[in-house]
Formats: C-alpha cells, sequence, structure tokens
C-alpha cells in the first residue's frame, strides 16, 4: 500500500488524538473530579432516598408518595406547579351519579327498651343546594353497639353550584361509641406513643370507623400530643380535637375551656375553628391556601373534612368532593355542630370507612362511606403515614 493510502488513516487518528486530548485533560481537573463526584453521590443519596419513599409501608399512592418526597425536600414549588397544570376544576350543575344512600346501610329503627339507650337519630339534614333528591339528608345506620344504632351516615349536595358532587356527613353517638388516636409512622413520626401506626388484627372487635387527620404536624399551627409525648407545640386559639381517657373527645380552641389535664389522652390540633360557638366566622372565606392549606390548582373546592361537636355531644365527621372551607364549615354547622375544625385535605388523604362485622367480628369488613374516596378501604389494616381516628364500641 502507498503511502498515499495511510495518508486518511493517520490523519484521522491525529484527528481523534486532538479532539481527545482536551477531554482528557478537562477531567485530570481537581474541580471536575470533585464536581463528578458529588454528582455521582448526589444519584446514590436520590436513589436511596425516592426508593425509601416509594417503598414504605402503607397504602399511599406512588403520586402521592413523589409529591410528599418532593415537598420534604423543599421542592413544594414544582409540585404546586404541577398540580396547577394538571388541575380540573369540578363542573357546575348536574345531578350526582349515584344514590344518596349508604351503601349496606338501613333506615334507623326504634329504640329496643329494656333499659338500654334509645336510639338517638340526629335531625335531617338539610342540603344547600335546593329540594332534596331522594334519600338526600335521610340518616341511615352505619354501625350499632348491643342493638342500638351508634354511627349514622347521610349523603348531600353541598352547595348549589356544583350539583353532581355528593359530600358525606356522619354522626356518632358518644353514649355507644369511644374514640382511639393513633399516630402516623412518619406523621408525627416513631416514638413510644402507645399506639401503633394501624389496627392490628388482635385490635379489630368492636371497630366501626375510622377517619383521617389533619395537616402534617408543620403545617398544622399546632401540636399532636398521645400518652404524654408531644410533636410540635400544643397552642392557645388552635381548633384542637381531645381524647380522653374514657373514650370520650371534644372539639374546641384550645386555652381555657380545653387544655391539658390528666383524664386528657390525646390531642390534635390543626389551624383555627371552622364553627366556632355555634358561628361560622368570616375567616372561612380569607387566605384561603394560606390560611386553610395548599389546594391542588390553587382552588377553593376541593376535596375537604372535617370534625365537629354538637350541644348535646355528638361527634360529626363531614368529607367529600368540591368544598370549599365554606361549605364544610356551612354543613357542619348544619348537622349541629357548635363547635368545629377542618382536618385534612385533597384526595391523597380522605378517609371514612365503616367496618361490617359480617361473619368475623374480630376481624370486620372495611367499607368506604364515599365511593369517590381515593384511599382503599384497608388504609388503617396497613401501617398509615398520617395519624387517624378509630371509633369502637363501648
Amino acid at each position: 500500500m502507498s503511502r498515499l493510502g495511510l495518508q486518511p488513516a493517520v490523519a484521522g487518528r491525529a484527528l481523534w488524538r486532538r479532539r481527545r486530548g482536551p477531554r482528557r485533560q478537562l477531567l485530570t481537573r481537581p474541580v471536575v473530579r470533585a464536581v463528578l463526584a458529588l454528582v455521582v453521590v448526589f444519584l446514590f443519596w436520590f436513589a436511596w432516598s425516592m426508593g425509601a419513599a416509594l417503598t414504605a409501608p402503607g397504602t399511599d399512592s406512588v403520586s402521592s408518595r413523589v409529591a410528599e418526597w418532593a415537598r420534604d425536600h423543599y421542592l413544594g414549588p414544582l409540585v404546586t406547579l404541577g398540580e396547577w397544570i394538571t388541575y380540573q376544576p369540578p363542573k357546575v350543575g348536574g345531578r350526582p351519579s349515584s344514590a344518596l344512600t349508604a351503601p349496606g346501610a338501613r333506615p334507623p329503627a326504634a329504640g329496643p327498651g329494656s333499659g338500654r339507650p334509645t336510639a338517638d337519630v340526629p335531625p335531617r339534614l338539610v342540603s344547600p343546594a335546593g329540594p332534596p333528591l331522594p334519600g338526600e339528608g335521610s340518616w341511615r345506620v352505619l354501625g350499632t353497639v348491643r342493638g342500638v344504632p351508634a354511627v349514622y351516615a347521610t349523603y348531600v349536595r353541598a352547595d348549589a353550584t356544583h350539583t353532581s358532587y355528593v359530600a358525606a356527613a356522619v354522626s356518632l353517638d358518644q353514649r355507644l361509641v369511644r374514640f382511639q388516636l393513633h399516630p402516623g409512622l412518619e406523621d408525627p413520626g416513631p416514638a413510644n406513643w402507645g399506639v401503633p401506626p394501624t389496627i392490628p388484627a388482635r385490635s379489630r372487635s368492636g371497630l366501626l370507623a375510622t377517619f383521617n387527620g389533619g395537616f402534617k404536624i408543620d403545617a398544622s399551627g399546632g401540636g399532636f400530643y398521645l400518652n404524654g409525648l408531644t410533636r410540635g407545640t400544643l397552642t392557645n386559639g388552635a381548633a384542637s380535637l381531645v381524647f380522653y381517657r374514657d373514650g370520650r373527645v371534644d372539639v374546641g380552641v384550645w386555652g381555657p375551656a380545653l387544655h391539658l389535664t390528666s383524664q386528657v389522652a390525646g390531642v390534635r390540633q390543626n389551624l383555627r375553628p371552622i364553627v366556632d360557638h355555634g358561628v361560622v366566622p368570616a375567616t372561612v372565606d380569607t387566605n384561603i391556601e394560606s390560611g386553610w392549606g395548599a389546594t391542588l390548582g390553587g382552588a377553593y373546592d376541593v376535596w375537604r373534612s372535617g370534625v365537629g361537636i354538637t350541644r348535646d355531644g355528638r361527634v360529626v365527621y363531614v368529607y367529600g368532593p368540591a368544598l370549599s372551607v365554606r361549605t364544610l364549615a356551612d354543613l357542619l354547622q348544619r348537622a349541629g355542630c357548635v363547635e368545629a375544625m377542618q382536618l385534612d385535605i385533597n384526595p391523597a388523604w380522605m378517609s371514612f370507612m365503616y367496618y361490617r362485622p359480617r361473619h368475623h367480628p374480630a376481624d370486620p369488613t372495611p367499607v368506604n362511606l364515599l365511593p369517590g374516596q381515593q384511599q382503599p378501604a384497608g388504609r388503617y389494616y396497613e401501617p398509615s403515614s398520617r395519624d387517624f381516628t378509630a371509633v369502637y364500641a363501648r
């Protein structure tokens, strides 16, 4: 082969060396090596951290786990932007797509007599949406204690605008039920709480209902207390769900009326009251996102939940889609609450389940009260990332 024939190959190798030289020189620089090492460390940390979030115990969806991981690592604005882009506002008008009777429930029957408490049926819940649809606002029995109705539920349309959406209201008779506060694995986090972050198989006898807690403690404007331990700070003026050692609960403002005593087993604080002395305060209409929680798409009408207490001591829980703080408060007030507070918001955290004993009283079957509820009915049969309340027969 002639020298002329070798020239292109030699020239190509020389060109390759010239191109490769600067790259090799770049990789020998200490600053570049340090940056590459940091990138590798970051990738390993990210894989470990995200993997731990995705494989943690519980029933949280992948999307909610990723969103919570991002918010915990100062990426909340990116999550909010994504929610804003994908958010679909609730439609206006229309009719509900399902019957307004609780699944598997029945109308209340007469009290049993024989010295046992008689059935205390709440007054019909009047919908703000106008003339009631069949079954709307009529209480039906979800659970009994010794044959006496103890847990009632009903469905209503929450306002006259979003009439195709249905909220659920539950009324619990404290003469017949007792309440237990449970911690969450991540919030309030691990500690010697004396209560597990789940309802284990050995603790399901007499279980009647479960429902979600409030915001993450660092965003709740208050604290969490259980069996002598506290996360956050129990704050005067904060709306509080207070658990007593005899199984009763109360709802109100933390301060002179509600405070820590030897009879208090647990306290779950969240924001400010949305019903106070029977009145819905004007603050429910102000500073919606900064004062009442960051919502999907920055909207006012989203999934919300709340709990309150009536003058005669019944506990009322309300939740549903397309609720503003005002409509949530209005429903709790219409159900007779003289004190009430908002709990958690957005679909990933909404939970109300009732439990059917059927042929296995020690292992009752959980049922979601609202069919559109995102969380599975067995959510609290698995370890929960957030705190929650369990309701048992006395």
